[in-house]
């Protein structure tokens, strides 16, 4: 009996230690900064790429929708442009994390920012003063021109003065801080130019480089952030964050299996026509307004691609979700 009482205290001191220094790592790193190459990238006052990236703000990249307060959410979603000045919360199981002023105001905005340091943060997730983004934006593959092209438009913007209050993070979150947070650059080099067209190939670009498609629709583990499915297969069960907790929709299957494939069986004038109608579900988390902004070429386009993929059986529930 005393020896099980000693291997027992000895346990637990050892538990103990393993603790506190676990603790003391997380309390003494989470807040860490990165360095991250600057991208040659410079604004341009040619009309017709501030064009581009103004499509590309409050269309495909859809960050109308989510670099706004709640109110301006409400509008968004409907496919109206509102002022990019940031505020909404995402209430998170490690914290809250606000989107932030992204009009080019000089004092709460990217106004004080080089063209490089947002190319950067749009690129490498390192933001101007080094710390790492939560990755809820993916456009390390976008390419020079179309990053070019969106800062060139939000150079263009409105100031507007309005001061966004900065992430704050529980225990557990300065733990995902410490040890998944981290930048991610492109896997490839990004191209200098994609041009747009209606091919598969253009639309693989858009999907996966531009509006997030394929981050959504492919399975992911929340606690890491690395994906676990098939891409496309769906499967990803989002919360609501404007609604009351417990309230889900589920991302479908977009590969053409025959049985569990979503669109499988659309047409592409179906395919376009879904886009043009927005948001059905108040609970869907997709960017409908924005997206009821893609031009017919573009969605041409992804549907191309997305007939091009592997069939996955994969069944997905349709509809809301309250758990």
């Amino acid at each position: 009996m005393r020896i099980l009482l000693k291997i027992l205290k000895w346990t637990g001191i050892v538990i103990l230690v393993l603790i506190v220094g676990l603790l003391i790592i997380i309390l003494t790193t989470w807040n860490k900064t990165y360095d991250a190459p600057l991208p040659d990238i410079k604004a341009s006052t040619d009309s017709a790429v501030i064009a581009r990236g103004e499509y590309l703000v409050f269309g495909p990249a859809h960050c109308g929708e989510c670099h706004v307060d709640l109110e301006g959410y409400k509008r968004a979603v409907k496919g109206e442009r509102v002022a990019l000045s940031g505020g909404y919360e995402f209430k998170l199981p490690f914290g809250k994390v606000y989107s932030k002023n992204i009009t080019n105001d000089m004092e709460t905005g990217i106004g004080r920012y080089s063209d490089g340091e947002i190319a950067r943060t749009i690129r490498y997730g390192v933001k101007p003063d080094g710390h790492a983004m939560i990755p809820f934006m993916n456009y390390q593959e976008m390419s020079d021109d179309d990053l070019e092209a969106v800062i060139s438009y939000l150079r263009t913007t409105t100031p507007v003065k309005k001061e966004i209050p900065a992430n704050s993070w529980n225990l557990m979150g300065k733990g995902v801080m410490t040890f998944f947070i981290k930048p991610v650059g492109p896997v490839n080099t990004p191209a200098k130019v994609v041009l747009p067209d209606t091919t598969a190939s253009y639309g693989e670009y858009l999907t996966t480089a531009i509006s997030n498609c394929k981050v959504c629709h492919t399975e992911l583990d929340f606690r890491t952030g690395q994906s676990i499915g098939e891409p496309f297969a769906g499967g990803n069960k989002f919360e609501s964050s404007t609604l009351e907790p417990g309230v889900f929709m589920m991302s479908p299957n977009l590969t053409p299996d025959k049985e569990t494939g979503r669109i499988s069986s659309w047409t592409e004038e179906v395919f376009i026509k879904r886009f043009r109608e927005g948001k059905l579900y108040e609970e869907s988390p997709m960017p409908w307004g924005p997206y009821m902004n893609f031009s017919d070429a573009d969605l041409k386009a992804i549907y191309a691609y997305l007939h091009t993929l592997p069939a996955v059986k994969n069944e997905t529930i349709t509809g809301v979700i309250r758990e």
